[in-house]
């Protein structure tokens, strides 16, 4: 298949002006996003979508929990779906391009599909996920989750947000949630393709064009809680303190330096320090922080966890403190398909595009799909790596050449 570059000009004219159109919905002071799940900017921006798909020839239409689909319906009856896209909802405060390019890339892809080649021969359809980041509840993938049977309506029954919203409330203010639109999980996709920024450095600094995504690594968070014995910061001689603090960061030393030495490619990251009571003249008595471990293989995480916190509560145990571990989630490494990446492969070889195999050390809608259908996760360079911030960039260049890849992968898939 070649992209025909003369008539394909208006096509690739979009990407900056749409970018730009879909980052006006919950445009914050510092020009970054803030697109909620349910909150207005939300849902401005799937009905502004739903509109832009209609008047490029799709059917748009959208399931009970607020996921949006435009469909190219195949030439002749065909009970298989081709599905490519990715989410519209943002971290407070977050970028232009994390999530909204695999939709705006999915639209036009579909347009120009549909204008040089006519319809499919499977039907193809470009979704914008209702929400990925959990930024307003504490729930991610609830768009992909739906489709996949993964999350139901009895996962979000007890959510609130920050505000003291219930989840189920938002939903249906949003008018979702309410039986108006078809269920959400669906049977008849043949496969997922996902096309991202990479929100790394990875193939800015190797001057790759595209990275070709093969595992999306295995997530695990902790709570880690040290407790001590509060005391008087001047009256409590050195050798008799059990200060939770200094086992704090030693258990938090021992971490990050193990996993530096251990594992390629594996990351450790605390993030997060709760400090009781927190005063600058009192030993401190309780210290909680959390703990972010990921890596492309299971059995990996597993040593390392086991072996992490057998040494924590040696090193407690030395200073006279005691150390527990909450594991809140664990979500396992998922392999990208094989022969979607062939596809993939072939064809940036065949044009002598650079691209890179590698892992993703961020969560993504294609986690979920990846363990319900076929499924493959495609990037384009970050501009420093920057993500989930105002600054969050890709070249025009870049994002037209994820989108032709697109194209072409559609073609091959579809046609």
């Amino acid at each position: 298949m070649v992209i025909r570059e003369k008539t394909s000009l208006a096509y690739f004219d979009q990407i900056e002006e749409m970018v730009e159109w879909l980052a006006s919905f919950g445009k914050s002071k510092n020009n970054g996003v803030t697109r909620q799940l349910y909150s207005d900017s939300w849902i401005s921006a799937q009905q502004a979508l739903e509109k832009r798909m209609k008047n490029i020839g799709l059917h748009a239409f959208y399931d009970d929990v607020g996921n949006l689909f435009g469909r190219l319906s195949a030439a002749q009856e065909n009970p298989s779906t081709i599905l490519t896209g990715s989410h519209i909802d943002t971290v407070i405060d977050g970028g232009k391009y994390d999530g909204a390019f695999g939709v705006i890339a999915g639209m036009i892809a579909l347009q120009y599909l549909f204008e040089h080649y006519g319809l499919p021969k499977k039907n193809i359809e470009v979704v914008s996920l209702c929400e990925e980041e959990g930024s307003r509840f504490p729930m991610t993938y609830w768009g992909s989750g739906s489709i996949t049977g993964v999350k139901s309506l009895k996962d979000v029954q007890q959510l609130i947000d920050s505000d003291g919203t219930p989840f189920v409330m938002a939903m249906k203010n949003a008018g979702f949630g309410q039986g108006k639109y078809q269920k959400p999980q669906r049977k008849d996709l043949d496969c997922f393709i996902e096309l991202h920024i990479e929100q790394g450095q990875i193939l800015e600094r190797e001057q790759k064009t595209i990275g070709i995504v093969s595992h999306i690594v295995g997530q695990r968070r902790y709570n880690v809680t040290v407790v001590g014995e509060s005391n008087h910061a001047g009256t409590t001689p050195m050798p008799w303190r059990k200060d939770a603090m200094f086992t704090a960061t030693e258990l938090i030393q021992y971490l990050i330096k193990k996993a530096k030495e251990t594992y390629p490619d594996l990351v450790a990251t605390v993030g997060q320090m709760i400090i009781e009571p927190n005063l600058s003249n009192v030993i401190p008595g309780k210290i909680m922080f959390s703990m972010d471990i990921r890596h492309s293989e299971e059995y990996v995480l597993d040593q390392f966890c086991d072996d992490v916190f057998a040494h924590f509560i040696s090193i407690a145990n030395q200073h006279d403190t005691k150390v527990t571990v909450e594991n809140w989630m664990n979500e396992k490494p998922v392999k990208m398909n094989e022969q979607l990446n062939q596809v993939t492969e072939l064809i940036l070889s065949e044009e002598q595009i650079p691209f890179k195999k590698m892992t993703s050390g961020a969560g993504h809608d294609s986690q979920i799909f990846g363990s319900y259908c076929p499924t493959a996760l495609l990037f384009v360079p970050s501009k420093n790596g920057i993500s989930h911030s105002p600054c969050e960039f890709t070249k025009t260049e870049d994002l037209k050449k994820g989108i032709q890849l697109l194209i072409k992968i559609l073609y091959k898939l579809a046609y």
